[in-house]
């Protein structure tokens, strides 16, 4: 391992339960200092897969490494990678201290450290009351206390927004963006799209144990199309895709009577050649690929349209 940026790399990874394969041949690298969307639809292969990471699931073949390293050859693990994956793994009469004590006790960190967790997770009004009571967000918020006792460089959280509240939502991108820019690795798997889109910076997109994607979100989204109405779209449509732009012909497609989406200029560009050819325009409208829209594409077997999907 070189410093305290830590990248997680995953090389031909297969898990096999006797004739099911959960994960297949899967590689990609998740870089420190990014948040990293880890997608799939449900019985993809990604809880295998962080399980693998972690050594709670030997693979078949191939390798996941945590800064080079195997889980289990890491020095104090817990200081390296912190892990949530149960948001249910409490015991019903422990209190939110007793919680964190009994784990910092097991990775040898000092009950100051509980403290500044409690505080730090918003937890620590609700420090002495048993977690029988606790709503499924302020279970994930203590999750998310127990992962960071260790103060890990790399953190692997598999559905964390999940019972959070709007607030609690806003709350987890912010702290989850400030550990990124620390320098942090952060690997998130969710079905919360809408939340993950304004979270992420690059994604992996796994769809029956493959690959499928994996990159910056900006750049698998592409660049926007631009919508246009207008009575005059058959004649904007031969004119728009005999205007190159950069030297690449535009792809102009009709999507219902008096509309085109135009993939290749953008919204002025068109403005221009409609004013310049006398051609009227009731609308324009920069239509940029969401990652709910992305998904679906990626991970069905029918191809889903802007309209199905939605855009943003």
């Amino acid at each position: 391992m070189t410093g305290d940026r830590l990248a997680i790399e995953v090389s031909h990874l297969t898990k096999r339960y006797g004739a099911v394969t959960a994960v297949r041949d899967l590689s990609f690298t998740v870089e420190p200092g990014a948040v990293t969307g880890f997608l799939g639809p449900n019985g993809a292969g990604k809880t295998t897969t962080m399980r693998m990471l972690t050594g709670l699931v030997s693979p078949t073949s191939g390798t996941a490494t945590i800064g080079g390293q195997r889980y289990e050859r890491l020095p104090r693990p817990s200081s390296i990678v912190g892990a949530v994956f149960d948001a249910t793994a409490f015991h019903p009469g422990h209190t939110a201290r007793d919680h964190l004590r009994v784990y910092a006790a097991m990775g040898g960190y000092p009950d100051s450290r509980v403290a500044e967790l409690l505080d730090l997770l918003g937890l620590a009004e609700a420090a002495d009351r048993r977690t029988r009571g606790f709503s499924t967000g302020m279970r994930q918020r203590l999750n998310l206390a127990t992962a960071l006792l260790g103060d890990p460089r790399v953190l692997l959280l598999d559905e964390p927004s999940n019972g959070l509240d709007p607030e609690g939502m806003a709350w987890l991108r912010g702290f989850l963006r400030q550990l990124a820019d620390e320098g942090r690795t952060v690997l998130v798997s969710s079905h919360v799209l809408s939340e993950v889109e304004l979270l992420v910076d690059d994604v992996v997109v796994i769809r029956r144990g493959e690959l499928v994607a994996a990159g910056p979100w900006s750049r698998l989204a592409g660049p926007p199309a631009v919508l246009v109405s207008s009575p005059d779209a058959e004649a904007m449509a031969g004119i728009l895709a005999a205007s190159p732009a950069g030297g690449t012909a535009p792809r102009v497609e009709p999507v219902g009577p008096g509309r085109l989406r135009v993939h290749g200029l953008d919204a002025a560009r068109v403005a221009d050649l409609a004013a310049a050819h006398q051609l009227r325009v009731h609308e324009l409208v920069t239509e940029s690929t969401s990652l709910e829209q992305l998904f679906l594409h990626l991970t069905t077997d029918r191809p889903v349209t802007p309209e199905q999907a939605g855009t943003r």
